[in-house]
């Protein structure tokens, strides 16, 4: 996460030690130098998030296939300079920057408050200067580079300390990140990923060789130089008396800048003057505060020395090790082949979460786009707990103690009045009928170990005793129909309208591309679409943890957002949906995709009022534009595409309505009272607006001709 004060200071204040150069030069140049080695650069990739993501719209929950394209378009930049790219993720937050990261996270939660604020005062998407990244985009960005043929790595510790490590045992040509510890690391060149021209692939180089010589400082020395100033495992008050006295004395003796160029000098200059020994590090331990680990500096210093490197500033026999430590496999039960295949899965981020919950029994989830203001929709964490909690039944099964208790699992989620001050400990849920041991879900082969995984992941939804009906659909489809079910069963104010307008997106979705979602135009912005869109793609995130774990009984390439869901496009059907428009509209006049659409809500409700859940309707006009100007806007539409000017048996009804065959709420004509309002334009005189309403068996008109 980088070094306090390094990168202000390298960009503003150190002349030098930022120097463009040119990535495909350098590519031809390592070439000639190494011919039977192609040139690498390893990609921290968590860094690069928001470089990569260019769709125009983030906050409706994200424009996937636009994201896929610009990821595709980024590969085959680099792939045509001969360049080789590898991707690393972080696979795990450590303890010692965990007190940093919740620091981030609470931080984040103020800036989403922010763009909802936004939201509902304008009802349009913020600026790029409020940017905040798509809910899930870093569980699926790994998904996606591998769907595009990329080596993607997930990490057992920190990422940097791994990319670091890759770099310098693969003689890569450099990193791409934006964390100035890879300054710090004696390693490849570090470059730039937020002053990369993907066109001429040049960006900029921070030299960590001119940054010494502008420091007077050995390239050994700048592990503690880092702790020094200040990094994600020091504490912001372990130093600052240090900090605070370096620079008193510094400027007394020399010229003066500002604070922050004042403390680097400072902290650099004392360095320097210092003997390159483990005993002046122990005189800046005697600095710490009072109750402070003593080894912490040490620790500091040593989490940046790479395999086969040694500090100066170190003892010889220091037993800290961050490699080593990364590394200690300690299963919560003592299946070891089970084991080591889940580690190897993380690895190669075959799946999500599940490493973590076997190794640790800890898990985290960063940011979602939610309003803490909106009472009617709970968080994510919320939602999906059930879930959670038997998926973790699952990993844990061989773990039960002698009473038939499972290890409690410890969740970092953060939502809504979660402080994260500690872990929230969740009692995993055994599922119903029992739960099979990894060992067979995961090593038995054959139609029956199909079908128990199926069913077995179906089970930690709630979903089991519909496995025949999902089965029988395409497999992103059953993924949508399970998600939604669950969804309508844990919310009570997921109305019908809300339905429809995800099942009317998955469908249409399957006939447009990037470029054609690019294009799509949107009068405004919901802020309760938006947050449902984002508890959509965070149910898909918990799909893919409950696949892992139950054997995959779906390749995961059918549960990506990708197949299912365009954050534009549910926003679009979400506003038609809640306007009562006819189903075909929602459904764009195509009859194939309005015959998909009935099937899938039959079998949604279906299985909901089976549970005992009747779905009901609540649209949700007034959070919209004005009426007359919606109403122009959506007659406009059916007008280009050919469709009737004036249609009531079609319409969504306002009000749930019990299928005679099935005795479920979804479709069919509307219950008092209802209301529609139309322009019917007239052949050479202005439009007139019709009040349809249908009170007691009685119909009233009203009409009125529009100022």
């Amino acid at each position: 996460m980088g070094v306090k004060g390094l990168h202000w200071f390298v960009t503003n204040a150190c002349p030098g030690v930022c120097v463009v150069v040119n990535l495909k030069e350098m590519a031809e140049n390592h070439h000639s130098i190494h011919p039977g080695s192609p040139p690498v650069i390893v990609v921290d990739a968590m860094s690069c998030l928001r470089h990569w993501y260019t769709p125009q719209s983030w906050v409706c929950g994200g424009q996937w296939r636009e994201y896929i394209s610009s990821l595709d378009k980024f590969i085959n930049t680099f792939t045509a300079a001969g360049i080789r790219l590898v991707f690393y993720f972080d696979g795990l937050v450590e303890q010692k920057k965990r007190d940093e990261w919740v620091k981030r996270r609470l931080r984040n939660n103020r800036e989403i408050a922010k763009i909802f604020q936004f939201i509902k005062s304008n009802k349009q998407q913020p600026g790029r200067q409020m940017f905040f990244i798509p809910s899930a985009l870093a569980t699926f960005t790994r998904f996606a580079l591998k769907s595009l043929g990329q080596e993607v790595i997930c990490s057992l510790q920190e990422a940097d300390y791994e990319v670091a490590a890759y770099g310098l045992r693969n003689n890569c040509l450099g990193i791409l990140g934006e964390d100035t510890d890879y300054l710090i690391y004696d390693t490849s060149p570090y470059f730039s990923i937020n002053k990369l021209c993907l066109d001429s692939l040049e960006t900029v180089m921070i030299s960590r060789q001119n940054l010494c010589s502008r420091l007077g400082l050995h390239i050994t020395d700048l592990p503690l130089f880092a702790c020094l100033l200040g990094t994600d495992v020091i504490p912001d008050n372990a130093m600052e008396g240090f900090r605070n006295r370096c620079v008193a004395s510094f400027c007394s003796q020399s010229r003066s800048y500002d604070k922050r160029t004042n403390t680097v000098l400072a902290v650099a200059n004392y360095i320097s003057t210092i003997q390159r020994t483990y005993n002046s590090v122990m005189v800046l331990e005697e600095m710490l505060p009072l109750g402070s680990d003593k080894a912490i500096l040490a620790k500091g210093i040593e989490s940046y020395i790479l395999p086969g490197q040694q500090s100066p500033w170190l003892p010889c026999d220091f037993s800290y090790s961050p490699e080593a430590s990364a590394n200690q496999d300690i299963p919560l039960f003592l299946d070891q082949e089970i084991f080591q295949i889940a580690k190897e899965q993380h690895v190669q981020n075959e799946s999500y979460m599940v490493y973590n919950v076997l190794s640790s029994g800890e898990v985290d989830c960063s940011n979602t786009l939610e309003d803490e203001c909106d009472t009617e929709l709970p968080g994510q964490a919320c939602i999906y707990y059930c879930a959670r909690q038997h998926i973790y039944s699952v990993l844990l099964e061989s773990g039960k103690d002698s009473h038939g208790a499972y290890p409690v699992v410890k969740e970092w989620f953060v939502c809504a009045g979660n402080s994260l001050q500690q872990p929230d400990l969740v009692q995993p849920k055994q599922l119903p009928g029992g739960t099979p041991s990894l060992r067979i879900l995961w090593l038995s082969k054959g139609p029956e170990a199909e079908k128990r995984r199926c069913c077995t992941f179906l089970a930690c939804f709630q979903l089991q005793d519909v496995t025949e009906e999902l089965q029988a659909l395409e497999a992103s489809a059953a993924a949508v129909c399970s998600l939604l079910m669950y969804l309508a069963l844990q919310v009570d104010s997921l109305s019908v309208e809300d339905l429809n307008a995800f099942v009317a997106q998955a469908v249409c979705l399957e006939g447009k591309s990037a470029a054609q979602l690019a294009d799509l135009q949107l009068a405004h912005i919901d802020s309760r679409a938006v947050q449902l869109g984002s508890l959509f793609v965070r149910g898909l995130a918990t799909l893919i943890m409950g696949n892992g774990a139950c054997g995959f009984p779906f390749r995961m390439d059918n549960l990506m957002p990708w197949h299912v869901f365009d954050g534009k496009l549910f926003q679009e059907k979400y506003h038609l949906a809640h306007r009562g428009q006819p189903l075909h509209e929602l459904l764009e006049g195509n009859e194939s995709w309005l015959s998909k659409f009935q099937n899938l809500m039959s079998l949604i409700c279906k299985v909901c009022s089976e549970k005992g859940r009747k779905i009901q309707s609540r649209r949700r006009e007034n959070s919209f534009v004005p009426a007359s100007r919606g109403i122009n806007y959506f007659s406009e539409r059916r007008e280009r595409r050919g469709a009737s000017r004036f249609q009531i048996s079609d319409r969504i009804p306002s009000q749930p309505y019990h299928h005679p065959n099935q005795g479920c709420p979804w479709r069919g004509p509307p219950t008092p009272p209802y209301s529609y309002e139309f322009r019917i334009p007239g052949p050479g005189y202005r439009s007139r607006r019709f009040n349809v309403r249908k009170m007691d068996k009685r119909l009233q008109f009203a009409s009125r001709w529009p100022r």
